[in-house]
């Protein structure tokens, strides 16, 4: 009995659990807005750039600080030219010791007996084991130190690179957030208008049902012909594809608002929007950037700053290139530690000999078959494009701003227009569908006055979502990329 209260009480929560997962998320914008903002691959892209933006800042920065390298080595020498030059041919004889108290004959005979046998020269006078030639075992600890003087204006030009494009990389990261926010405004909005297309549609389908069902019966008692009966069969069955090609819609504009999102292609959504409001208040993430987007610009847009500091960028870059051609000046210290131990022995700490230089690198390009002037013009032609593309750019803004403010007047106008459109429509149908009833009227005429009100409906709400968008796109204007539609 507990087992079977155990199981019925796990399917109750697995039901519960099913019913919570398929509860809709009610969405607003600004909620849509935040997540697609956290879930971007683009913001995320943009995001690191401006990591290596930061990367790069601090790569040109270390070129001004010493810089110091260890290298250490081993090297066992198989076969060498020199293993034979110590070795020695003669007899083998006592080593050569002059005894300077003795007479001048006795060192003379000395001197003659250790030449005669190799005791003198390359025999066994001399120890070679300390030199590097041939030896089998060389260990190299090495320390290496520089510090660059000056380089021409080289580094302070990289420095600058990097700086401006740090900034850069911020600009871009804005202009792509912009660039989604308008995005997922035209995505939310368009899922809202296709909801509101589906009911509409839908609600039109329903009126041409219950004219279909008035017709018939009215046929079934003598009071309509056969042909006013098959005109609404025929108005009823054309609405149909009109429903399914309205959810089809639906269902392909809240896919791409989920990928906007990164939400599950089946996650049930419910959009917080009112398209029918009358007074149809500005989206509220926009609302105090549009308050003041119709004012003249105090500041350039994002695209024309971005496009400003990548001429600055190419001006740094022409500025390294010239540096290219004058002198640098370097201070180098070499610290290194070399030991020839014995055959297969390890070095001791006293084995190891100092090797300490330091000096001074002066560097005068003074033939380079012409890479330094290649590399001149070509940054001299970069800065050229930049700066075109800074002029293109500011054009483009210009073009934007007015045709961005030309194109929220003119749907502001539509909406207004089509205000007392939907109410005369919704009376005309009223009045046809009575005298329909009455006998009045043909179902030709209901048909024209049903049409005129799903046509009227239609408009409205797409004027409503226009305006929105519209509304939106002049609030993100300053941040969006230049010739951004």
């Amino acid at each position: 009995m507990r087992r079977y209260v155990a199981a019925i009480f796990s399917l109750l929560l697995l039901v519960a659990a099913a019913a919570h997962a398929q509860t809709p998320t009610r969405l607003t914008l600004a909620d849509a807005l935040r997540i697609a903002t956290d879930q971007s691959e683009a913001v995320q892209i943009a995001r690191a750039g401006e990591a290596r933006a930061d990367a790069d800042i601090r790569r040109a920065f270390s070129l001004r600080f010493p810089q110091l390298n260890f290298a250490g080595g081993y090297t066992r020498t198989l076969a060498s030219e020199f293993s034979s030059a110590f070795e020695s041919s003669g007899p083998i004889c006592d080593p050569f010791v002059v005894d300077p108290t003795a007479p001048l004959e006795k060192r003379v005979a000395e001197i003659e007996r250790a030449a005669s046998c190799g005791s003198i020269g390359m025999g066994g006078a001399f120890d070679f084991s300390n030199l590097p030639f041939g030896q089998r075992n060389i260990y190299q600890l090495g320390l290496e130190f520089s510090q660059a003087l000056y380089a021409g204006g080289r580094i302070a030009a990289q420095e600058e690179q990097a700086r401006l494009a740090r900034t850069t990389a911020e600009l871009t990261t804005s202009l792509t957030q912009a660039q989604l926010a308008l995005e997922v405004t035209r995505a939310f909005y368009d899922a809202a208008l296709a909801d509101r297309l589906v009911a509409i549609a839908e609600s039109t389908y329903a009126q041409a049902e219950a004219a279909y069902e008035q017709t018939r019966l009215a046929f079934e008692a003598g009071r309509q012909p056969e042909f006013e009966l098959l005109r609404a069969q025929v108005e009823r069955d054309n609405q149909r594809p009109t429903v399914i090609r309205r959810r089809a819609d639906r269902d392909l504009a809240y896919l791409r608002l989920r990928q906007l999102l990164e939400l599950p292609e089946n996650a049930p959504l419910e959009l917080d929007v009112d398209l029918e409001n009358p007074d149809l208040p500005p989206p509220l993430p926009f609302a105090e950037a549009l308050a003041t987007a119709r004012e003249a610009a105090t500041e350039p847009p994002l695209a024309v700053r971005q496009s400003e500091a990548l001429v600055a960028i190419r001006e740094q870059a022409l500025r390294a290139a010239r540096a290219e051609r004058l002198p640098t000046l370097s201070l180098t210290s070499s610290l290194a530690g070399v030991a020839y131990p014995g055959s297969g022995a390890f070095p001791a700490a006293g084995d190891f000999r100092a090797n300490w230089t330091v000096g001074a690198v002066v560097q005068v390009p003074l033939l380079t078959g012409g890479r330094l002037r290649a590399g001149e013009m070509a940054a001299a032609a970069d800065l050229t494009e930049a700066r075109a593309a800074l002029q293109q750019t500011r054009e483009l803004s210009e073009l934007d701003r007015a045709a961005a403010l030309q194109d929220l007047a003119a749907a502001e106008a539509l909406w207004e227009a089509s205000a007392g459109t939907v109410q005369q429509a919704q009376r005309a149908y009223e009045i046809a569908e009575l005298r329909h009833r009455e006998g009045l009227s043909t179902q030709l005429e209901l048909s024209d006055a049903r049409l005129a009100l799903e046509i009227a409906q239609a408009n409205r709400v797409q004027a409503a979502r226009d305006v929105q968008v519209a509304r939106a796109r002049v609030a993100l204007l300053p941040n969006l990329p230049a010739g951004l539609r």
